[in-house]
């Protein structure tokens, strides 16, 4: 059958029905393997709520500034351009209000503190990612743009009909201003809303490109064969900033093919030989086993592991910035 999302042709990573990750891990997993997991007993227990110090951005930046919201949610302010990734201000990432993973932390920015928002890159239709709430307000309030791959435009536009969404293939590249422009580069991961959609729409990290600055924004990845990250070093060049989960990884053999760990987000560094970078996509919200601090502490032993100054590649806590 068709997607649902999506009409294209075939490529190398559609089949027309459904997208996948060439020459990758397979991201599959059966139901007897989410129950094999979650019966397993291995859930470390989290705090239910963390302080942080939520920062008040300036309205405009003329440089480069990143701050920490929380999970993959980042405001990046470059060259009078205010841009939101995977923007989530709610309490749960979860089909329905009243469960699923709650927030331990509160947003590092609040929702009311927000500057005008220029731009959204959404990399993927998972809850925790593509907030259809979130987007809902800042629609009201902003209308900004919002790039993202294929199919998951269908998906907005059947909450948000007024929406202005541009939506590509890995490679496409979208100008957001003169001088600034986002690709959609290849993640190994996948997509669902629910239990028969899966893999339907496309997923993806970017490529922003300023006038004097190259920032990386994964998503959700595996770092499979390494293979996509070489290549995105070839064909991009070396980012300034690099924004890579950490997150979110136990255990191994359920969660390998679609999130990376500690040590294997170090190999991206090297891989795309980053000047800097900032550990995404851990201690917001509980969605796999590990620890919450566990990926901070992993971040660090995987830094002194390859002799790396551990000022390059810092785990990003909600409300902290960064200058670039």
């Amino acid at each position: 059958m068709p997607s649902p999302y999506v009409l294209a042709p075939p490529s190398d990573h559609f089949d027309g029905e459904r997208f996948f990750n060439p020459g990758e891990p397979a991201t599959d997993r059966t139901l007897r393997d989410g129950w094999r997991w979650k019966t397993a007993g291995e859930t470390s227990r989290w705090p239910s709520h963390v302080p942080i110090e939520q920062a008040v951005p300036a309205q405009r930046v003329g440089g480069l500034r990143v701050t920490m919201v929380g999970h993959a949610t980042l405001l990046i302010q470059t060259a009078g351009l205010n841009i939101l990734t995977d923007p989530v201000w709610s309490e749960r990432v979860s089909p329905v209000s009243f469960a699923g993973p709650k927030r331990v932390t509160a947003p590092g920015i609040r929702f009311d503190d927000l500057p005008q928002i220029d731009v959204i890159l959404l990399s993927h239709n998972h809850y925790d990612h593509l907030d259809v709430a979130t987007l809902k307000r800042l629609q009201r309030r902003d209308a900004p743009l919002i790039v993202t791959p294929l199919g998951n435009d269908t998906i907005i536009r059947r909450h948000i009909p007024a929406a202005w969404i541009q939506a590509g293939d890995w490679g496409d590249r979208f100008a957001l201003r003169d001088g600034i422009e986002a690709t959609i580069v290849r993640a190994n991961h996948w997509s669902s809303r629910g239990i028969r959609d899966r893999r339907m729409a496309l997923w993806g990290g970017f490529m922003l490109r300023t006038p004097e600055k190259l920032v990386y924004f994964a998503g959700d990845t595996g770092y499979g064969t390494g293979r996509i990250f070489h290549e995105m070093r070839a064909r991009h060049g070396a980012p300034d900033l690099a924004l890579i989960p950490i997150g979110a990884y136990a255990p191994r053999w359920f969660m390998a093919a679609q999130h990376c760990d500690p040590e294997e987000a170090v190999r991206i560094l090297l891989d795309l030989e980053a000047k800097r970078a900032i550990g995404i996509h851990w201690g917001t919200f509980q969605l796999t086993d590990e620890p919450r601090e566990e990926p901070a502490e992993g971040l660090a032993a995987a830094l002194a592991g390859q002799g790396v100054d551990p000022a390059r590649f810092v785990a990003g806590r909600p409300g902290e910035a960064w200058d670039a």
